[in-house]
């Protein structure tokens, strides 16, 4: 077995062929055989994980398959069996993923939980699933003692038992992966064992047809979040590419470019903020064959910035917890427009609808086909949202696009959108706008009431240190390159914006902001009425 014959998009096959070609995954899977026992039982000694921190060590697929079962060991003593949960509080590691292959292989279902959570986000996460074990270490078993669950440590693991792997399909419950509350309280999103294999196609197409000879795989986000465990830890574990473990309690340029010369890695997935802090301090990463974003439109000006500076062109890729890798773009397939997501995934369906569940050829809710690759099972323990996140037989992804020559083009939150003086306004455009000038770190664009214009284009920026701009340089700014309707009438500078852990803006809190302002006037700086 190589890792080209495991690659679900062969070299030398055009885009819409590989479409064409695309079936959905179903029959006996369990993802414990996709990521490692398959490769163990062929190649026990090619290398799975490089993991970096105060030692450096190159784990084989023979080594985490022994771990495995030491983890499987340990929870079948603590009485987990099949469809029992079982938590996996752990950074980037080698036991994080023996953790995850354990769960699988015995039928049970994986909950990543991320080590920066504390009290409060870990209570609404346990007791939602209500989990009783967990795969920790010293650190995450004391943050996990006030809670009624057992820890099981690297530590304190029997030796590996060797037990048949549960018989389980495509949608046998495997991993339940709690949302990050951009948009509300944290949901558990249950998918199965189809998940990883779902994942794939986008996952290659975003790193350029991943599973090259001499591919290093690694993203500074944690393997707690689906982006960090099935766009990166996952599926490069089943292509037979080594993967790089590193834990970043904060992302830091020095930090993320040594680990990218000691693990020589040369595909990486770099969320935008990431982008946004290397791009801040020009850093250049000699080596790199991709580079792969997604969470955030980018914009032009990054990717320009990609190609001087890394040497790659910077693949967008789109999906959600709910429904990931849905779309990408592939330098190595057809080429990037700026602004556009890219192009949907082979084997999945995308629509942009309207209210109604049609298809429309303007702009409209970005929806899923039912039945997607990667689409969840259901919302733990919620039926209602998870009947409220479908329209008939489309998955609502909450974002709102349109169709341009087959790319899909991301305008925004459903709930972000603004509505300004009768024209609709995507907050990302502006954001992208106002990131290209010099003096702007970074930006949150929302909505703010406005008696006249229903709503005004209200942004928060934060300078880069040192830098100067006023609030009508920045006005001018947008209004020389964008419709003059949606520039920021409103600008505040901020000394930091609200940010999810795994590094996105919260615009409902700005959101909330900007109706306080409202309600009860504060200095803002410029602003044309």
């Amino acid at each position: 077995m190589t890792a080209s014959s495991r690659r679900s998009l062969p070299d030398g096959i055009g885009y819409e062929q590989l479409c064409a070609q695309a079936r959905s995954p179903s029959g006996p899977m369990n993802m414990a055989a996709q990521v490692c026992d398959d490769w163990a039982a062929l190649e026990p000694d090619r290398v799975a994980i490089h993991e970096l921190g105060e030692t450096s060590r190159r784990v084989t697929y023979g080594a985490l398959q022994e771990l495995s079962r030491r983890v499987e060991a340990g929870l079948r003593a603590r009485g987990i069996r099949r469809g029992d949960l079982v938590g996996v509080l752990l950074s980037q590691s080698v036991l994080c993923a023996a953790a995850h292959v354990a769960a699988w292989r015995m039928g049970a279902i994986s909950v990543p939980l991320f080590k920066l959570f504390r009290q409060d986000a870990l209570a609404s996460r346990l007791d939602d699933s209500g989990l009783r074990v967990a795969v920790s270490d010293a650190e995450g078993a004391a943050v996990l003692a006030p809670f009624d669950v057992a820890v099981l440590t690297e530590e304190a693991l029997p030796a590996p038992e060797v037990h048949a792997p549960a018989e389980t399909g495509a949608e046998t419950p495997a991993v339940l992966i709690y949302t990050s509350g951009t948009t509300g309280k944290p949901k558990g999103a249950l998918h199965g064992h189809r998940l990883l294999t779902g994942h794939l196609p986008g996952v290659e197409m975003s790193h350029d047809l991943l599973g090259q000879p001499g591919d290093v795989l690694w993203t500074p986000a944690d393997w707690a979040w689906i982006g960090g465990l099935f766009d990166v830890a996952m599926p490069a574990l089943t292509l037979g590419v080594p993967v790089v473990a590193s834990r970043m309690q904060r992302f830091g340029v020095s930090q993320c470019l040594k680990i990218c010369a000691e693990g020589s890695v040369t595909n990486v997935f770099f969320p935008p903020t990431a982008l946004r802090m290397l791009k801040a301090e020009n850093a250049r990463i000699p080596g790199l064959r991709t580079v792969a974003s997604g969470g955030e439109p980018l914009g032009a000006e990054m990717l320009a910035w990609g190609r001087e500076a890394l040497g790659v062109e910077i693949n967008e890729f789109y999906g959600q917890t709910e429904c990931n890798m849905v779309a990408s773009s592939c330098a190595a397939l057809f080429p990037a427009r700026p602004g556009c997501i890219g192009k949907p995934s082979p084997g999945f369906r995308i629509g942009v609808i309207d209210d109604k569940g049609h298809e429309t050829e303007g702009e409209g809710d970005i929806a899923i086909a039912r039945g997607a690759p990667s689409m969840m099972l259901e919302y733990w323990n919620n039926p209602e949202a998870t009947r409220d996140k479908f329209r008939g037989d489309w998955l609502l992804t909450g974002d709102r696009g349109r169709w341009e020559d087959g790319y899909l083009r991301f305008v925004g939150r459903e709930d972000d959108v603004i509505t300004s003086g009768g024209y609709r306004i995507g907050p990302a455009e502006v954001e992208d706008c106002l990131l290209t000038h010099p003096a702007v770190a970074t930006v949150g664009v929302v909505g703010k009431p406005d008696p006249v214009r229903t709503e005004i284009v209200k942004a928060y920026v934060v300078l880069r240190e040192g830098a100067e701009a006023s609030a009508d340089t920045l006005q001018n700014w947008v209004k020389d390159r964008l419709a003059g309707y949606s520039y920021p009438r409103e600008i505040s500078f901020l000394d930091a914006l609200p940010m999810t852990v795994t590094g996105k803006v919260i615009r409902k809190e700005l959101k909330a902001r900007a109706c306080a302002e409202t309600e009860a006037p504060q200095m803002t700086a410029g602003g044309e009425t």
